[in-house]
């Protein structure tokens, strides 16, 4: 497997971790929180903080700390300094739930703690079950799916049909939307639009990468064009494409080691009704042979798999669990994510990413993740068994 880039922290109920450079508004940064009502607070009572949860909190999440629904967080077991930042944050109307506002604003400072306490108390939410399909791999499930694609794009994604394009190594967001565009019918043919029409956009985005995790194939020279006449002509196209055509831009695609024929009708198509504004710009003054040459260069370097694919979800969480499956710290107020509500994770992990939600950190380190990637990392941390801290 290729080199993986990227990290992952997720946040369960509230909130994950800040930059000391956000404003005071946002919530602290987990280097902050030492001097916060929730690392100074005594300890609550938990047998008082029942009757509090009794009254205010069990209707959402349930006297036992088990969200009622899809999409409410578990409290059972969690981190109670980590649950009374949250609750204090919502007090000081640092945060935007309205629900939890009013709730939080009723609250004394000792029934806050009393209740985080009674919560951090409860025996862990039993882990939910998942079938054999379910615990697939991203890569699996998109190797399932490849299997109708392999006629015209070949075994493992390298084309053998001229005019077909190759899939393998693909960058994976430029594949996700070119396969959303065909799913859409957008782009391409009545058949690709048939192949691809029941498929949840959950699959679409496991089928882009598992396409883009594999491994280009070196192609020969194609009998049409001069790889070394095109070589000079692609000098503009390396600025997107990468240099000889390996991208290392997730949205935009690789041209190594693609299908000649391919690249010169994408080309040319530019000229004419393909819209685009840049490439149409740079198409512009070329001809027909410029063409040809270019697409025989490109034809003929070797690709890679695409550098941003995870391999798995339990990859990815190894460097989530460095500071959420951590031992609890007066300097790290992070959630526990084992055993969470699966629904609910999905949900917070989609805020970050698409800033919805502030958290600096975690946006960064999230805004690259697809829906299928995100929806992955969840179903394993809701599976994942809870231990009582």
């Amino acid at each position: 497997m290729n080199r993986l880039l990227l990290a992952i922290v997720l946040s369960v109920l509230l909130v994950g971790c800040k930059d000391s450079k956000e404003p005071a508004v946002k919530t602290p940064s987990a280097d902050k929180t030492a001097g916060t009502p929730a690392a100074k607070s005594p300890a609550g009572d938990a047998t008082a903080g029942k009757a509090v949860a009794q009254r205010e909190c069990k209707a959402c999440h349930g006297l036992d700390g088990r969200g009622v629904a899809p999409g409410i967080p578990h409290l059972a077991a969690q981190r109670e300094r980590y649950l009374l930042l949250a609750l204090t944050e919502y007090k000081e109307v640092k945060r935007t739930h309205a629900a939890l506002r009013d709730l939080a604003g009723r609250l004394t400072a000792t029934e806050l703690r009393n209740v985080v306490a009674y919560y951090a108390s409860q025996p862990p939410v039993p882990p939910a079950s998942v079938t054999s399909a379910q615990q697939a791999s991203l890569l699996e499930k998109g190797k399932a799916l490849a299997a109708a694609c392999a006629k015209c794009h070949g075994e493992d994604g390298n084309s053998k049909t001229p005019g077909t394009p190759s899939l393998a190594g693909q960058q994976p967001h430029y594949l996700v939307t070119a396969i959303q565009e065909y799913h859409r019918g957008d782009r391409g043919t009545a058949a690709m639009k048939a192949i691809l029409r029941d498929a949840s956009r959950l699959e679409l985005e496991s089928l882009a990468l598992y396409y883009a995790s594999r491994t280009p194939a070196q192609r020969a020279a194609p009998s049409v064009g001069d790889p070394a006449a095109g070589e000079p002509r692609t000098a503009m196209c390396g600025g997107c494409h990468g240099p000889r055509g390996v991208s290392s831009d997730a949205a935009t695609p690789s041209l190594a080691g693609q299908d000649p024929q391919y690249l010169m009708k994408s080309i040319k198509a530019y000229r004419t009704s393909r819209q685009h504004w840049g490439m149409q710009r740079y198409v512009a003054g070329l001809s027909d042979k410029d063409i040809e040459n270019i697409t025989a260069f490109y034809a003929v370097q070797q690709s890679r798999p695409a550098d941003s694919v995870p391999s798995s979800a339990r990859e990815l969480a190894v460097k989530c669990d460095r500071c959420h499956d951590a031992e609890d710290s007066p300097k790290m107020v992070v959630p526990i994510l084992r055993g969470q509500d699966k629904d609910y994770l999905v949900m917070a992990l989609r805020a970050y990413r698409d800033d919805k939600r502030e958290s600096t950190t975690m946006h960064k380190m999230s805004v690259v993740y697809s829906n299928a990637v995100i929806d992955d990392i969840a179903s394993y941390y809701a599976s994942q068994p809870r231990d009582k801290r």
